[in-house]
């Protein structure tokens, strides 16, 4: 079975030769040597200052969101508020629920799939704190008019770039809008450390604070200044994420290969993301959005018996998970009023996410390609 994606393998050897220097240094975690050049190498090859590495991109948000202060409303009974998309992978807006903040869902755009600045606007209110956008598929949101929003309205901006790793917007790195952006390094990713995650602050004051905070809030071997928590990346995270770096462009070559074979075949036949004009393509994923989800179903059908294991990203929209609304005594609130989601709920029943990993063959991939171009046609 062909899967969606297949996390990439560094050659044996190179892993070796970074486990043999953790074994000489005796270094396993606590900032230890390899988690220092991986940060600084990130830095370099991403061109962002202020990254800090973690352990995992679910804590990169939490943490954030603390660094940053967004969930310290003093004086206010209720939950802060913070707009994101509906369109996301879960951590997005559960990670904001478990810090013990409200997401309030605004709509996309349906062509690029990110977050719509004008739907953002339209929920603002006295309780909203700030704004998680997300860069769907690589793709950049809007990050002019999000960050311009964001000062007029001073809220905080955290993007959420868990699929952006190495994309430029205009020649600069898209993580460095807004006031942070994080990033996954899970297993499946472009780039990964196994597990782990990384966060981009726009100031170095953020950085400093969010130091402590993923290590207990200690600063010294009797001081101990704040609330923290453990979210430190260890020596053999660290490894893995150097080893995938040294390959990084080989990695990207034979993405590239595959993605644009897809987008050759696709052209024309059915509807793809809209790409921000001046954002790069890092070749992470490739969706595309068929005419309703009984013909996505079918096609799913048909490419499983094919062989093939597509995904459906992201199904459902995360403003139809109950555990995520609002407290009953504020739907009870005149004043509130949930802004409508129609895009997103549109567009997650009927897309889906085609397998792409490097090492994959071109030659196979056109054969799914034509089951899904002849079903799609059949049903049109």
């Amino acid at each position: 079975m062909i899967t969606v994606t297949r996390p990439y393998f560094p050659e044996r050897k190179n892993f070796d030769r970074y486990v043999d220097a953790i074994f000489q240094s005796r270094w396993l975690t606590n900032h230890g040597p390899l988690e220092q050049e991986l940060t600084r190498r990130l830095e370099t090859y991403l061109g962002v200052k202020h990254l800090l590495l973690v352990s995992n991109g679910t804590l990169a948000l939490q943490v954030a969101y603390r660094a940053l202060g967004i969930n310290n409303v003093v004086g206010q009974r209720e939950p802060a508020e913070v707009i994101t998309t509906p369109f996301t992978f879960i951590a997005t807006a559960s990670s904001l629920k478990w810090e013990g903040m409200q997401p309030v869902f605004a709509d996309i755009d349906p062509a690029t799939l990110c977050l719509d600045p004008a739907q953002v606007e339209a929920a603002i209110t006295p309780r909203t704190r700030a704004i998680v956008p997300v860069h769907v598929f690589g793709n950049a949101c809007d990050v002019e008019a999000i960050d311009a929003l964001g000062e007029e309205r001073d809220l905080k901006v955290i993007y959420d770039g868990a699929h952006a790793f190495g994309a430029t917007y205009r020649g600069n790195s898209l993580l460095s809008y807004g006031d942070a952006s994080t990033l996954s390094f899970h297993a499946t990713k472009l780039f990964h450390s196994i597990e782990g995650g990384a966060i981009i602050f726009k100031r170095k004051e953020d950085l400093e604070r969010a130091r402590k905070m993923i290590n207990f809030g200690i600063t010294g071997p009797e001081c101990i200044e704040e609330l923290g928590i453990n979210a430190k990346m260890n020596e053999f995270q660290a490894a893995m994420g150097l080893c995938v770096l040294d390959e990084i462009e080989g990695n990207l070559e034979s993405r590239a290969l595959v993605w644009h074979a897809y987008a050759q075949a696709f052209q024309g036949n059915v509807q793809l993301q809209a790409r921000q004009p001046g954002v790069s393509l890092n070749y992470a994923y490739f969706p595309i959005i068929l005419e309703s989800e009984s013909v996505l179903l079918g096609v799913m059908q048909r490419l499983e018996r094919e062989g093939y294991q597509p995904r459906r990203y992201f199904c459902p929209s995360l403003e139809s998970l109950a555990f995520l609304g609002r407290p009953a005594a504020d739907l009870q609130d005149a004043d509130f009023q949930q802004p409508e989601i129609v895009h997103s709920r549109d567009i997650a029943s009927r897309i889906l996410c085609l397998p792409l990993f490097s090492g994959l063959q071109v030659s196979e991939i056109l054969a799914a390609v034509r089951v899904i171009v002849d079903r799609h046609q059949k049903a049109a």
